[in-house]
């Protein structure tokens, strides 16, 4: 007859059994790439272990390309903070009607994961040479969004409002928990002791969502940072950031070094590791106010 105290122990392969597909996923598709990066980042063509890479990453065009990938993330996480925060708070605080709130999450969790090839044939449609809008302005009101506004969808605020189209649905899914979160009754009390709707925001409201609001924002950059596959199918080699070169170096001609290229997604994961590392702890500050 077995022994009751060692059941539980028998039993407990069978109860991970279902975390095996996700474990098996995540070790062939990211632990293993991951660390096939790092290893050849400071590797030579014939395997020797060298420096040289990360040094390259200080010459020609690398450093700039880091820079613009910088400012792009920053502009768009900036900019979808700002706009879905108004969306979040609008649906929270009633300013839209509450049965709008189940479909723009909804809406949110599905954009949020729309990227790559498809994301950029929307804008390409939309805002490309012959795009729908393009057409529709240069028709009916003779503006030419290249030459009357300057803007270009192979451009950096092309790639930028781009990246908006993930970004905003990402910052509603993260930042409407915590708009849910602030009690009605800190806002009574401020309004009790005569606070103003902008006094209680001002020293109330964001002191408690600041923590997740920077955190938030730490998140969309490193989503934004990094975008492959959408900035490789929208701009080409028509605009110089991170992952066109390091796609240049890594696609197999004689020309690319695939070590440097590792040793630029290298730096890109350096990038994204910190940025989602404060992302964590700034959640997890924010949630000892919101619980």
């Amino acid at each position: 007859m077995p022994d009751a105290r060692t059941a539980p122990w028998r039993r407990l392969p069978l109860t991970w059994l279902g975390l095996a597909p996700f474990l098996i996923f995540s070790l062939l598709f990211l632990i293993l790439p991951t660390a096939h990066i790092v290893i050849g980042a400071f590797q030579d063509r014939s395997g020797a272990f060298t420096l040289q890479n990360l040094r390259d990453l200080n010459t020609g065009t690398i450093p700039s390309s880091y820079w613009v990938s910088i400012k792009i993330s920053v502009a768009s996480s900036a900019l979808g903070c700002l706009i879905g925060f108004g969306m979040a708070a609008a649906v929270v605080f009633g300013a839209v009607p509450r049965a709008i709130k189940a479909p723009l999450l909804t809406f949110s969790g599905v954009a949020s994961n729309f990227a790559g090839v498809p994301l950029a044939f929307a804008f390409l449609a939309t805002f490309g040479p012959v795009g729908l809008v393009t057409l529709f302005l240069r028709n009916n009101f003779g503006i030419v969004l290249s030459r009357d506004l300057g803007f270009s969808i192979l451009s950096f605020w092309g790639l930028t409002v781009t990246y908006l189209f993930f970004q905003i649905p990402l910052m509603i899914l993260i930042i409407t928990p915590a708009l849910e979160g602030l009690k009605r009754e800190w806002r009574e009390a401020a309004e009790v002791l005569g606070a103003s709707a902008v006094q209680y925001w001002r020293m109330v409201a964001l002191p408690i969502l600041f923590p997740s609001l920077l955190g938030t924002f730490a998140l969309l950059f490193a989503n934004a940072f990094g975008a492959v596959a959408t900035a490789i199918a929208l701009t080409g080699s028509a605009l110089n950031i991170v992952p066109i070169q390091l796609f240049a170096q890594i696609r197999g001609d004689v020309l690319g070094n695939p070590n440097l290229g590792y040793a630029m997604a290298f730096g890109m994961i350096m990038v994204t590791a910190v940025a989602n590392i404060l992302y964590i702890w700034l959640r997890i500050r924010a949630e000892r106010w919101l619980k």
